[in-house]
């Protein structure tokens, strides 16, 4: 296993296997996965910051076998900064986590050169010390049922955008970077999230309830987009924005122009890849900062 020692931002760390293709379809390397992390930092960080991370690791790549990693490894360097945490009902039988806060570029390019392809935080982040704070977001993950597609999630982000903003919320989109989409809002706590979100679910599918479903049944979903209100429980957690996603190729969950969610008409339109996206926050910047 060929080792390649680097220094980042005056980290000394070591990359390995950076020849290793993690997307077979189209080739994407370790190495291509470590750049676009690099270099999509500067936008990426600011929705890590102070969020304990879940990430999801490929490393046989995306076709290979992949597991969910909460607990900061033993031998993760000293200067990650954690934060250990309650865990009630954990299926591991433990009473807290370690959980790594991604804050800084070496975190990020040492959580890439594991095969992290995917980086997955909760509504809510932790201070200095190490203390959960209340949820500072609010999410609503769309995800259509065959044959609903992505075209129908946005239709759904539209009626969705309409009720947060008569409650003085302003929504931002993002793609999943699989199938569906997320749309978030930044939250006052003036309720509990969950309850507040799965009354807005809830009200939307009175409303159209041959659009759109808000309960989990998989065998009622053909054809609508279930608005997952759950999201907001502080043991959940969702794909970050500008985090790949493990699928044949590097896509990435991306955050979107409200004009691009209005005209979309075919899924093809709101498939971003890593190279996409790059060339997306050189044109707008970051959009879920502004949009």
């Amino acid at each position: 296993m060929k080792k390649v020692p680097v220094k980042v931002d005056g980290r000394e760390l070591v990359l390995s296997n950076l020849d290793k293709v993690l997307y077979p379809e189209v080739g994407f390397t370790k190495a291509e996965v470590i750049d676009y992390y690099s270099r999509i930092a500067p936008v990426l960080l600011p929705h890590l910051d102070g969020r304990p991370l879940t990430v999801k690791r490929y490393p046989n790549g995306v076709d290979g076998k992949s597991f969910f990693e909460k607990n900061a490894p033993s031998h993760t360097p000293s200067w990650v900064r954690r934060a250990r945490l309650p865990v009630p009902g954990s299926t591991k039988d433990r009473d807290t986590i370690d959980f790594a806060v991604v804050e800084d570029l070496p975190t990020l390019v040492y959580y890439a050169n594991l095969a992290a392809l995917e980086l997955h935080v909760p509504q809510w982040r932790v201070t200095k010390g190490g203390q959960a704070q209340e949820p500072d977001q609010l999410v609503f993950d769309l995800d259509p049922g065959a044959p609903a597609t992505i075209v129908e999630c946005c239709q759904v982000a539209l009626l969705l955008r309409e009720v947060l903003e008569h409650d003085g919320l302003r929504a931002r989109p993002k793609t999943s970077g699989s199938k569906g989409m997320q749309l978030y809002a930044d939250w006052d706590g003036r309720a509990e999230p969950s309850v507040y979100a799965k009354a807005l679910a809830q009200l939307l599918e009175r409303e159209h309830r041959g659009k759109i479903i808000s309960t989990m049944t998989r065998s009622a979903r053909t054809g609508k987009v279930l608005i997952d209100w759950s999201q907001n429980n502080p043991a959940k957690t969702t794909v970050a924005p500008y985090s790949l996603r493990a699928r044949q190729q590097p896509t990435v969950s991306t955050p979107l122009l409200w004009t691009e969610v209005e005209s979309c008409r075919t899924p093809d339109e709101l498939v971003f890849t890593a190279a996409d996206v790059l060339e997306r926050v050189e044109e707008h910047g970051d959009l879920f900062s502004r949009a």
